[in-house]
């Protein structure tokens, strides 16, 4: 019997030590861009039918990425048909109102930039041109930073550096005044000048200049925690914007100053044991044990984090944070089911104020909202770590 027992437990050992190297060998990237395709087949816009939405985009850079990387025509050709149900053939964009100066409808730009320099059609050119003509008119702060919305009024959010500033930057570098680089950088320094915790160095979610929201702190401003997807967007879009940046631009110095100081923070709120980040970061309050791991945030730190060591903008010992943080996004929220690889754990949506069910930006509030499968900014998130991870695997081959 016990030897039976014994030959059971190494079966079992074997049978796990056999499915863990299988998984280590996946290309992540390819495998959680084929889940992307099969649930939005042909082309069926990413996350909606009738949405020009910010989280579509997201997704398609890591498309973008994935191209370049195997040079396979298959993700460009889906980025073309994904984007080309939005974009008419006289330049409009179906959907799109420049007045509603959302900010998040500006992220989406990058694609159209990408498929005017592949294709020289000449209506992603006059798209983009749309787009950069919102940020011509887009409600400011007094300082000069671009409101989060028009309904959110003198409200800058971490969220709306990653749709809006990497496009302005390449958009510049292509059409532009290169005075407005000056703009781009501008949009970093006041968000982290007016978000940034000085104990932590954490950046709040949001600043809110007339001091009237009810989640805005009646003295500086600032929202109440600390969340990681948030302070996600706000380091993908220094890194992207900074290939855009040109090399003598002064403003380089400053966004790269910016990244480090913010990894430095968010190395302090890796959980030690997974690689991965909370919901919620640095807090220790009633009803802490319901925080939780979250994919898309974690997956943008691990973006941010290799392509800034990549780049040269963070120290190489950085490295170990991403390779520690990926592996725990493979393990942790990646699940084969019904034989499709699917990505769990990722927040639905997190936002402040707003009218009916008023957002306060409690902790509370953060843990209410849903966690999803497969949610498009979660999956977009990952395979932009993907790309970054995977492409270093392939080079040490």
């Amino acid at each position: 019997m016990k030897k039976w027992m014994k030959w059971s437990f190494l079966l079992v050992m074997l049978w796990a030590s056999t499915a863990n190297a299988q998984q280590q060998q996946q290309q992540w990237n390819v495998v959680m861009a084929n889940t992307v395709l099969d649930i939005w087949k042909d082309s069926i816009p990413v996350g909606s039918q009738t949405k020009w939405s910010y989280d579509m985009g997201v997704v398609l850079k890591g498309f973008e990425g994935l191209w370049r990387q195997t040079g396979d025509a298959k993700y460009l050709q889906a980025i073309k048909a994904k984007m080309d149900w939005f974009i008419q053939p006289d330049g409009s964009i179906k959907g799109y109102e420049l007045t509603e100066y959302n900010i998040d409808h500006v992220n989406n730009g990058k694609l159209v930039l990408l498929l005017y320099k592949e294709t020289k059609e000449e209506k992603y050119r006059i798209a983009a041109h749309h787009l950069r003509d919102q940020l011509r008119t887009h409600p400011r702060t007094n300082e000069g930073g671009f409101w989060h919305k028009k309904v959110y009024p003198y409200q800058m959010w971490l969220d709306g550096l990653y749709m809006g500033a990497p496009f302005y930057a390449e958009y510049i570098s292509m059409f532009g005044d290169a005075k407005d680089y000056d703009d781009v950088v501008n949009q970093f320094v006041w968000m982290e000048n007016h978000a940034r915790d000085s104990a932590t160095g954490l950046l709040y979610h949001a600043w809110d200049e007339s001091k009237q929201q009810r989640w805005a702190n009646k003295e500086t401003g600032k929202s109440p925690h600390f969340w990681a997807r948030a302070m996600g967007w706000y380091a993908d879009a220094i890194v992207d914007a900074l290939d855009f940046i040109p090399a003598k631009h002064p403003g380089r110095a400053k966004l790269i100053a910016i990244l480090n100081r913010l990894i430095n923070a968010i190395e302090k709120e890796q959980d030690a044991t997974t690689g991965l980040w909370y919901d919620v970061l640095h807090y220790n309050g009633p009803g802490k044990e319901r925080n939780y791991f979250e994919a898309s945030a974690s997956s943008q730190f691990v973006y941010a984090i290799a392509k800034g060591v990549r780049k040269g903008y963070l120290p190489k010992s950085k490295m170990a944070m991403a390779e520690k943080g990926y592996q725990g996004l493979v393990t942790q929220f990646i699940k084969l089911e019904n034989g499709r690889y699917n990505l769990h754990g990722t927040v639905k949506v997190s936002g402040l104020g707003g009218s009916g069910n008023y957002r306060d930006g409690s902790f509370e509030y953060y843990m209410s909202e849903p966690v999803i499968v497969n949610d498009p900014k979660g999956l977009g998130a990952f395979l932009l770590a993907a790309n970054e991870m995977e492409g270093r695997k392939l080079k040490h081959k």
